[in-house]
């Protein structure tokens, strides 16, 4: 995301030069919460809108992931489901184990693809003023920068900086 700063006004050779404030973002996509569905459902979209899952992870393949139950170990920890208009569905499966329950109203989350981790950090801040912290910011085991916040509306915000092909 670039920020473009209003400064002044001036003229300048007779035009009027004009500067905005305004925030350009990569991308806000739906990131869709299920219990224990989210392969079927994004099985389901596939069968409609076409196209291939860009990342398809389960949590058995995570850091810690043996500690699940077997079934836990199959649910999907992280769907991209990219579509033709350049916007992508992401999803996971929530894990019974962490006393975590989707219903109509927590099944679905605002996840932002930022451009570094600045503004990754600035988002984060400035949407969690007022609201709580779901998930710090931290480096992670997928190469990301990544946090979760719930603003003082009541809607959960995922913050994503991919790092550039290196290792955390």
């Amino acid at each position: 995301m670039k920020l473009i700063r209003v400064t002044k006004n001036r003229i300048a050779r007779n035009y009027l030069i004009i500067t905005f404030n305004f925030l350009i973002m990569v991308s806000v996509n739906p990131y869709l919460l299920f219990n224990g569905t989210a392969e079927a459902a994004l099985n389901f979209y596939k069968s409609i809108f076409g196209g291939e899952f860009s990342d398809f992870n389960k949590f058995k393949d995570m850091p810690g992931g043996e500690k699940l139950s077997a079934v836990e170990q199959e649910y999907i920890m992280h769907i991209a489901y990219p579509l033709t208009d350049g916007s992508t569905i992401f999803a996971s499966d929530s894990l019974p184990s962490q006393h975590s329950t989707v219903m109509v109203g927590n099944n679905f989350q605002m996840s932002i693809s930022c451009e570094s981790e600045a503004e990754t950090t600035q988002l984060y801040n400035a949407l969690g003023e007022g609201g709580r912290v779901v998930m710090k910011l931290e480096k992670t085991f997928w190469n990301a920068y990544f946090g979760m916040v719930t603003d003082k509306f009541g809607i959960c915000w995922m913050l994503n900086y991919d790092y550039p092909n290196e290792t955390v």
